[in-house]
């Protein structure tokens, strides 16, 4: 991945019947955060929303927030039977606690 300042590359190291040896030493530490690893589930956003503001969220407005930050969701099977049928949006001072929450688990 070219990102403008870094260049991420990936190596296939294969064992081959030869004497010469290589040996590589990695620090976890050293290590930057991947897409995997900054990922949290609700209920840890969830948590820490509750932890941190003592709001309770649903997953409906953490959904909502997520989209409006431009993080891809799946796509959500549970539709709507009613076209109609109206869904409440997710008040400021939970939008801002989520939003929070979010920047904690790196997500945005």
């Amino acid at each position: 991945m070219d990102n403008g300042k870094y260049v991420e590359s990936i190596v296939l190291l294969s064992k081959l019947h030869t004497k010469q040896n290589i040996e590589v030493e990695l620090e976890m530490s050293e290590m930057d955060l991947t897409a995997a690893e900054s990922k949290a589930a609700y209920e840890e956003i969830k948590d820490y929303v509750l932890g941190h503001t003592g709001l309770k969220v649903s997953s409906l407005y953490i959904a909502q927030v997520k989209e409006k930050c431009g993080i891809i969701e799946r796509v959500n099977y549970n539709l709507q039977k009613l076209e109609n049928s109206r869904q409440p949006k997710c008040p400021p001072e939970k939008e801002k606690a989520i939003r929070e929450a979010l920047k904690h688990f790196r997500m945005i």
